[in-house]
């Protein structure tokens, strides 16, 4: 596949201003980026003549224009994570016979945006639109393995915000590390009913082309109906699951 640099350095340039928390200079973003002086200002002049970047003359600092602002938009509502997910999603569910479901992560909670039902299967609290607590979800916590730890310090400051829905569950930010650890270490999370009693779930984290995790992805199914052996297999087809959407969104997922 051939590159074309202009366009690599423009989407750094967007990428750099968007992870920021206010605008920035153009030396800062010229040495960040690592561009010259000169190509950063062209490539800055283009992006303010449609609209991407504003010059913010009184601080000489440069910020997101309103079209930056309306490609976000437009990605919300096109909800492509959702229309790539959803036929995964069911052939999963059609090799696991049970219920699965996708998460995004919205601050300490993640916001359920697919949910496909096994039949015959009960419904769950996890449908579409529900928010939950994720240190105690499988897919929160699949997501949460996958930040830096300064990041998952940022969100978990304090005792106060660890929700509990019942007595398990980690209390504590050591305890919530204690258990991402164990998450990265076996490639997936669980939940023992610590959403519903009776029930658990199996997730795995789904990484963007950056290897940050945007979603998880998860299979809920009765405790008490599936045994060791089957877990793994579930676990195996759940990571593959992730993988694929993965790859779909031209993610860093790999097979192995």
């Amino acid at each position: 596949m051939s590159i074309v640099p202009a366009a690599d350095q423009v989407l750094a340039i967007l990428r750099y201003l968007a992870a920021r928390a206010g605008p920035a200079s153009a030396a800062a973003i010229a040495r960040d980026v690592g561009l010259p002086r000169s190509t950063t200002y062209h490539l800055l002049d283009t992006l303010i003549r449609n609209g991407f970047v504003v010059h913010l003359a009184e601080e000489r600092r440069y910020g997101l224009g309103v079209s930056a602002f309306e490609l976000g938009s437009g990605y919300v509502r096109q909800a492509p994570l959702q229309r790539l997910a959803r036929a995964p999603l069911a052939r999963l569910v059609d090799r696991t016979g049970h219920s699965a479901h996708l998460a995004v992560p919205h601050g300490r909670e993640v916001l359920y945006v697919v949910e496909e039902r096994a039949p015959g299967r009960p419904p769950l609290v996890t449908e579409v639109g529900v928010r939950l607590p994720a240190h105690l979800t499988a897919s929160g916590r699949a997501v949460l393995a996958g930040l830096p730890p300064g990041q998952v310090r940022a969100l978990f400051p304090d005792a106060s915000a660890f929700v509990r829905r019942g007595e398990a569950g980690p209390r504590s930010l050591p305890e919530l590390r204690g258990l991402l650890s164990e998450v990265r270490r076996r490639g997936h999370a669980t939940e023992e009913g610590e959403v519903t009693p009776g029930f658990s779930s199996i997730a795995a984290a789904v990484p963007d082309h950056r290897g940050h995790p945007v979603a998880g992805v998860a299979v809920t199914f009765p405790t008490e109906e599936v045994d060791g052996g089957q877990r793994r297999v579930i676990a195996d087809r759940v990571i593959r699951t992730a993988q694929e959407l993965s790859r779909r969104m031209g993610g860093v997922a790999s097979d192995g």
